[in-house]
């Protein structure tokens, strides 16, 4: 079953699931942000791994994270058909009987920008890694501090027999953008 508003509000507070947290939907001026009716729109910090231009193939089992180029700013300019690497401005802590789907904001879907996060496990926490990719033939715009995509938050029957946490998953507790690990 998908969660609402207000068990998103109740599990925010008393487990602090997602911090820091913004228990309304923040619009004005900027892309939308904080809790909707039945999710948690997240924002991208200032933080960026930009991918560098480069003739070598990117192996995701033999990765080097010397392909991306660090960027700290209140915009980013994602490169024509190219990808960019951000972090949530959110923490969280997701509980064992909870696995999360997450999609991009349509005002970027409409200019092109797609987003990709994969779901985060029962018992993950941590910033969220986010890829960014710029479909367009000219380069796009991303701000920091601002919703970049909607976690929706599904719950089990069941408790599942091996979370995140028991098997010690490789993104366990980031605290960084983190790129493909083996």
């Amino acid at each position: 079953m998908i969660k609402s508003d207000k068990w998103i509000k109740k599990m925010a507070m008393e487990f602090s699931m997602i911090d820091p947290f913004e228990a309304k939907q923040v619009s004005s001026g900027a892309i939308s942000y904080g809790v909707s009716s039945y999710g948690y729109d997240m924002r991208i910090s200032d933080e960026f791994k930009i991918l560098k231009k480069t003739s070598e193939t990117i192996d995701p089992k033999n990765f080097s994270a010397f392909t991306f180029e660090d960027y700290k700013g209140i915009t980013c300019i994602i490169p024509p058909n190219s990808i960019v690497l951000a972090k949530s401005i959110e923490y969280f802590k997701i509980p064992r009987n909870i696995i999360t789907i997450c999609f991009g904001k349509s005002t970027y879907a409409r200019c092109g920008i797609l987003v990709n996060v994969t779901p985060f496990e029962p018992e993950w926490e941590g910033f969220v890694t986010i890829s960014i990719t710029n479909t367009n033939p000219v380069p796009a715009k991303l701000y920091s501090n601002e919703g970049i995509a909607q976690v929706l938050f599904l719950e089990s029957d069941e408790i599942c027999e091996v979370s995140y946490a028991d098997k010690k998953g490789k993104y366990q507790a980031q605290k960084v953008i983190t790129t493909a690990k083996i």
